[in-house]
């Protein structure tokens, strides 16, 4: 009897042993991959052969002021990725964007379908205050080095007129021709009133070294007028002597007799 026992507990062993052992190379070869999704989500990987339905894309709706957008997402992705897509169309970086869906701000790792965004979902789209008004700031800082600009271009635009009257002095002096006194002391005049239109301009940044261009050519300017003064004044005076031709008297007419 005991021999017996044992010998049906050794091929009750033996079953279990095979059973074990063809369950363990079923799963080795039942290998399980793995893909990364956005976000750094670990799912399991689908097969290509597989019954599941393609995911079609989403079709969402963005309301931006007075302006509507339809943008075309995939349900995976994430607010994140919509608002770099939203860049294009908008102008606003992903940083400026506040997106509000089914009435609650979505932050950027946030995933569309986790959400509730079906096919034709609307969201609306804000731009961060703080982001605006540092927007606002820094177009008032450019308006304003704009118009310094157009000033120091207006002032250059006056010396390059009075330094081609410069020129004009320059060269009739080098011709040895005197030129008018007053006409060199007006132009210095001038030149300094441009210099005192420069320095009543308040700069920053670039708009300085345009500023410091312009205050120096109008001293060069002065400067050679009053060199042209000095050497104006050693010009001799041509005096021009007009020589008259003198002619005789017309001879006396003769008087004529008249008869009856």
């Amino acid at each position: 009897m005991m021999k017996r026992k044992l010998k049906f507990n050794s091929k009750k062993a033996e079953n279990v042993e095979r059973t074990t052992s063809t369950r363990a190379a079923d799963l080795k070869e039942e290998v399980i991959e793995w893909e990364m999704r956005p976000g750094g989500m670990l799912v399991q990987r689908r097969s290509d052969n597989s019954n599941v339905p393609i995911i079609q894309n989403l079709q969402i709706r963005v309301a931006y002021g007075a302006a509507r957008y339809e943008m075309v997402v995939n349900p995976h992705a994430t607010f994140g990725e919509l608002k770099k897509l939203l860049t294009e169309e908008t102008g606003l970086q992903p940083g400026e964007q506040r997106i509000i869906c089914r009435g609650k701000e979505r932050e950027n790792g946030e995933y569309l379908d986790m959400c509730g965004v079906k096919d034709r979902s609307k969201v609306i789209l804000i731009e961060d205050p703080e982001s605006k008004e540092k927007r606002f700031i820094q177009m008032r800082k450019n308006a304003k080095i704009q118009a310094t600009h157009r000033l120091i271009n207006d002032v250059s635009i006056e010396i390059d007129k009075l330094a081609q009257q410069v020129f004009a002095i320059e060269k009739s002096i080098g011709n040895g021709k005197q030129v008018a006194e007053l006409q060199i002391t007006t132009l210095i005049e001038m030149l300094m009133r441009q210099a005192v239109k420069l320095d009543n301009i308040s700069v920053k940044g670039d708009a300085c070294a345009q500023k410091n261009l312009q205050g120096e050519r109008v001293q060069k300017c002065v400067e050679a007028l009053d060199l042209l003064k000095v050497a104006n004044a050693k010009i001799k005076p041509v005096i021009i002597t007009t020589k008259w031709e003198t002619f005789d008297p017309p001879p006396a007419t003769a008087s004529w007799e008249l008869f009856d």
